[in-house]
């Protein structure tokens, strides 16, 4: 009895040991991950002989909000943003559209050779951009899109990755929520819309930030599809702005923490959304 009781309290103390130490080594790494984000926001703040001081210092001794009023006088920032934010709202529509009605009829319907078309389907996530970038051109220089910004939608709108993930979050409602829609006579798309969607919200929404990040940053899609300036695309203005203004790294730190802080936000507000949506969707294969 003695020795079940010492080895249950030397257990626990193990155990114990093991969780302080995992997460000692988890708020290291959150630390080490943080900081470059922090100096970034230190050196946007800085003028430029504190910028190259050394020793470096974290905190500035005057703040230079210049640096932000600066960089909206030498680019039209204002038309970047409403250009991505075009691009990313209606990217993010159609994946939803496309990914979720697709993810139904892989997750739900039954027809001849659906795995074997979806195992090809999901094949063209090993394809890299580079592989496609030619044939992509052509296709939308064909239907007349190039120099639009409605040539970055059509071609992002279709995600291999969206399909998969919403897949397998559908595979986890019970078949039993759609047969009893059946004996009350719903049709599969009132079934899609009422049962399938209104229990998918952290699936839609682990969709909607993967697709607002790949969208947000993309510099490579609207660099082929994209001439005019007035078309730019936030990635576009500041890889330009960096070539323009290269020695002015304070600047630069400046655009890319404003470029980057919708990111920082969609993510903090629907972190809760995005767990729940990739544990669900980790549950059945």
């Amino acid at each position: 009895m003695e020795n079940s009781f010492g080895q249950n309290k030397r257990a626990k103390r193990k155990k114990k040991v093991f969780q302080i130490l995992t997460h000692t080594i988890l708020i290291l790494c959150s630390i080490s991950m943080l900081i470059p984000f922090l100096w970034m926001i230190s050196s946007s703040l800085k003028d430029v002989q504190e910028l190259y001081a050394i020793p470096p210092y974290w905190i500035p001794k005057h703040i230079a909000w210049e640096n932000y009023v600066y960089m909206f006088e030498q680019a039209p920032w204002l038309v970047y943003f409403g250009n991505t934010i075009f691009i990313t709202v209606f990217t993010i529509l159609g994946q939803l559209i496309t990914c979720s009605m697709a993810a139904y009829a892989f997750a739900r319907l039954n027809f001849k050779g659906k795995n074997i078309l979806f195992i090809i389907y999901l094949g063209t996530m090993m394809i890299p951009f580079q592989a496609v970038m030619i044939p992509q051109f052509k296709i939308i220089k064909f239907i007349g899109l190039i120099d639009t910004k409605s040539s970055l939608v059509a071609v992002g709108i279709f995600n291999a990755f969206g399909t998969f993930l919403l897949r397998q979050f559908f595979l986890t409602i019970p078949k039993e929520l759609e047969e009893a829609a059946k004996i009350d006579g719903c049709t599969y798309p009132r079934i899609f819309w009422e049962i399938i969607l209104k229990n998918s919200k952290p699936a839609l929404m682990t969709l909607i930030i993967f697709t607002f990040m790949n969208t947000w940053n993309d510099f490579l899609r609207p660099l082929i599809f994209i001439n005019s300036e007035e078309k730019w695309t936030l990635a576009m203005g500041l890889a330009q702005f960096q070539g323009t203004y290269v020695s002015q790294w304070n600047q630069m730190m400046a655009g890319a923490l404003i470029s980057m802080l919708p990111i920082l936000l969609v993510y903090i507000f629907a972190q809760k959304y995005f767990v729940q949506g990739i544990v669900m969707s980790g549950i059945k294969g």
